[in-house]
């Protein structure tokens, strides 16, 4: 590669889909604002503002952003930069991760300085906690499911409902959920739950309608706020504002 990190962005101006593909260099992919989305076989993240994902060399990835959203990205020579993760990673975007990449891109930078600089973007570069993943089950049993919450996140039939309409138990259904996602019926919920009101907020929809959209609702925006923030470490106001 003939660079060792190099910052790119782009502002969305439409809904945009990018198909399949893969890169010969490493690269950390984040938002400046708004949502976007990567998917890696049946494993779907959610990208914004401070939740960054590493994408290794060679992934086989396709996305999407909603209109608006500030994407921006930054490679990583393959030669020249070992690999953070074999595999896709979280990433914590924080204010100095944010701006390092912006240094890189400016001009007259001596050797020095984009030496150290490139040096503190591996250096803070950091696994987050939270991370706003999906699984795409693809069984027979499980698929309708999850294609229904997924489409209609604000539907609020109960694992039980489901069940019954399938002619299934509902230990049959949780233990395929399991077996299949690594996670449970209700924390699968939950995550496509979040993606959906993230994509909301970010459309700029006010955080008390949001509440009122999502499963179970919420009986105030406060309590909405609070649930979103456990489950995604995000600040709903603060990431509609953005």
């Amino acid at each position: 590669m003939p660079f060792r990190m190099k910052a790119y962005d782009e502002v969305v101006e439409r809904d945009t889909d990018w198909r399949k593909h893969s890169h010969p260099f490493h690269e950390l992919l984040w938002n400046g604002s708004g949502a976007s989305a990567t998917v890696v076989g049946s494993r779907v993240w959610t990208i914004t503002p401070s939740l960054g994902l590493w994408m290794p060399a060679g992934t086989l990835h396709s996305g999407s952003a909603t209109a608006d959203t500030w994407f921006r990205a930054t490679f990583f020579g393959f030669h020249t930069t070992p690999s953070l993760s074999d595999t896709p990673m979280v990433v914590e975007i924080t204010p100095l991760l944010r701006l390092l990449p912006e240094r890189l891109g400016e001009s007259g930078l001596s050797v020095m300085s984009r030496e150290v600089t490139e040096a503190m973007v591996l250096d803070v570069l950091r696994p987050s906690p939270h991370e706003l993943l999906v699984h795409r089950p693809a069984s027979a049993l499980l698929r309708p499911i999850a294609d229904a919450v997924t489409a209609a996140p604000g539907d609020r039939r109960t694992l039980a409902d489901r069940a019954a309409e399938l002619g299934v138990s509902t230990r049959t259904i949780s233990r395929a959920f399991v077996a299949e996602t690594g996670t449970s019926f209700v924390r699968r919920v939950a995550s496509v739950c979040a993606q959906h009101a993230i994509a909301l907020l970010t459309r700029g929809r006010e955080v008390e309608a949001v509440a009122l959209g999502v499963r179970y609702g919420y009986g105030s925006a406060s309590a909405f706020g609070a649930a979103f923030r456990r489950t995604t470490g995000l600040n709903a106001g603060a990431l509609r504002a953005s």
